[in-house]
């Protein structure tokens, strides 16, 4: 692996952090991160700071992840410093097909590219629906797609709840599933179902054995918890949109 100094001292701070707060990590399937070549990382998308144990894993496997960021982050002078440092993918969802080809030429270039498939925070704590994104990009890139589920991190800081960034020792479950390889004249529909199957299994095992206390609001439904059902989610997701995107006096609408 290259030196990145910037990389580097922003996995020590990573490590501090998670040491600080005395989280408890435990990871399987680590093997399964290639130590060279490129390929696409996806993600359940559960806690706002998720990404420091996926810089985690790609580093117990001496790999410095690429992450795909929004592109509006660049205007801030030192997040936008550190992103061009860490060679993070900017995306502009007003030129999409530019940012998707970056990342293609990213994995083609051997790099590991961090993919969410859900794009934005399940506030159910489930898998919910997937965009074709990360399927297609391993198609056009002949790269294997290596699916991730960490279970855990949303007890710290999630979209709804107060953060809980202090010493807590809060266990966080990942586990790293087997690379799955595009198969000639594949589909994008296909290749997603196989990542969600994979994905689903993935978060059962993470869930297996981890507390659940019923009621708790970290909890899916599903498991007994009080966080609301996929179908509840959806709808508080859709209120959320809606109130970013109302038209204000002498301001024209968004066109995302």
């Amino acid at each position: 692996m290259a030196r990145e100094l910037v990389y580097d001292v922003l996995n020590v701070l990573g490590r501090t952090m998670i040491a600080a707060q005395g989280l408890r990590i435990q990871i399987s399937g680590q093997e399964n991160i290639p130590r060279t070549g490129g390929g696409v990382i996806a993600v359940n998308h559960t806690a706002y700071l998720d990404f420091l144990e996926i810089g985690l894993v790609g580093r117990n496997s001496g790999r410095n992840v690429r992450y795909m960021m929004k592109g509006e982050l660049e205007q801030n002078r030192i997040v936008g410093f550190l992103m061009h440092q860490c060679k993070a993918i900017p995306v502009d969802r007003n030129a999409g097909a530019q940012s998707y080809h970056r990342a293609v030429d990213a994995l083609r270039d051997g790099e590991l590219v961090v993919v969410y498939p859900e794009a934005t925070i399940s506030r159910s704590f489930e898998l919910k629906g997937f965009k074709s994104g990360a399927a297609r990009m391993a198609l056009e890139s002949d790269t294997p797609i290596i699916p991730m589920v960490i279970w855990g991190a949303h007890r710290i800081w999630t979209k709804g709840f107060p953060r809980k960034l202090g010493r807590h020792n809060i266990p966080i479950n990942i586990e790293v599933g087997e690379p799955i390889h595009p198969e000639a004249g594949e589909a994008p529909s296909a290749l997603t179902a196989r990542l969600r199957e994979a994905m689903e299994k993935l978060l059962e095992q993470a869930q297996e054995g981890y507390p659940a206390p019923a009621g708790e609001p970290w909890v899916p439904a599903r498991l007994g918890g009080g966080a609301p059902d996929l179908a509840r989610a959806a709808e508080l997701e859709e209120a959320e949109y809606a109130a970013r995107h109302v038209k204000r006096p002498g301001k024209q609408p968004s066109e995302d």
